[in-house]
């Protein structure tokens, strides 16, 4: 009896464990979009940074980011409890700033020019060779500013999974909410280390004594492909953006989900690609929605800027 007990209590567990598993699968799929954005901008952050503090610096903001999530999590987990009615709510909220913030870096060298941001990079660079400049106050800004990125990006990781496990049992929400969180930041700042410290791996392998023309070969193609991998990133990062958080709004709005179903049935139908065109056609016009959402929340957020500051200066 009790060897059979013992049993069934392993099956009740393992069947959690694969319940969590796949869910958790499913979580990392659909926060894949904000994943690769992330990347990209925690990437960025450590730009102007001295080489021997690239890696204390994405370690200090990895803690900033686990402590965001040690904040985020047990407020998922609370509004799933207590107010399950705002998941979807801030599910919309957090897929329109998604929308918003793709949009925003498509837009970004119409509303800042080249000067600014070339203004920006040389005074990062003068900053960085700069004796008299305090670099651990420097550091500290770029900290604070990417621990403040990976907030938002975090709190949209943590609502995306969350919405995913919403109608589970609550300790299967936790365990899915806190293998995200542990699993995307080490995923991220681990592969955030790898690629600022990618150019120095090929700089040492191009120019080390003695080296064959392999190795010199595999120095220069990491030196040529760190800065391609970070355009690629951010592209992708973007696209996937405007894929997730089009998804999110469309499937909270029954009309539109229903117009991109209908949509993928009839591309199904068609002879040929039929089968290729009906699996694409959701997330292609999910991304398309989440292009307009974005453009419109941008819209909406400039005028309501341009208004506070003309208020402003009127009182």
């Amino acid at each position: 009896m009790a060897g059979t007990s013992l049993l069934a209590l392993i099956d009740d567990i393992t069947t959690i464990l694969d319940d969590v598993a796949a869910m958790s699968k499913v979580a990392a799929k659909k926060t894949a979009g904000v994943l690769g954005d992330d990347l990209a901008l925690n990437a960025q952050q450590v730009a102007g940074v001295n080489a021997d503090r690239e890696l204390p610096v994405v370690w200090a903001v990895a803690l900033g980011s686990m402590k965001n999530k040690a904040i985020l999590v047990p407020a998922a987990l609370a509004i799933s409890a207590f107010a399950p009615w705002a998941i979807t709510p801030l599910l919309m909220l957090g897929g329109a700033y998604l929308c918003f913030e793709g949009f925003e870096k498509i837009a970004h060298k119409y509303l800042h020019s080249e000067h600014e941001d070339e203004q920006h990079h040389a005074e990062l660079a003068a900053a960085v060779a700069d004796p008299s400049v305090d670099m651990v106050a420097l550091e500290k800004d770029k900290i604070k500013g990417a621990i403040r990125t990976d907030f938002i990006l975090s709190a949209e990781i943590i609502v995306i999974a969350l919405g995913t496990v919403a109608g589970a049992p609550f300790s299967q929400q936790v365990a899915v909410l806190a293998g995200i969180a542990v699993a995307m930041t080490v995923g991220v700042y681990g592969i955030v280390a790898a690629i600022v410290k990618m150019d120095d791996a090929g700089l040492y392998l191009a120019q080390r004594p003695g080296a064959g023309a392999f190795t010199q070969g595999l120095g220069r193609f990491l030196l040529a492909a760190a800065p391609k991998l970070m355009k690629f990133l951010s592209v992708a990062g973007t696209l996937a953006m405007f894929m997730v958080g089009g998804g999110i709004l469309t499937h909270g709005i029954p009309a539109a989900h229903d117009v991109i179903h209908h949509a993928a049935e009839f591309m199904g139908s068609l002879p040929g690609a039929g089968a290729v065109l009906q699996a694409v056609t959701p997330s292609l016009l999910d991304a398309v929605a989440g292009v307009i959402a974005g453009a419109l929340v941008l819209v909406g957020v400039t005028a309501a800027g341009r208004f506070l500051r003309l208020f402003k200066r009127s009182h």
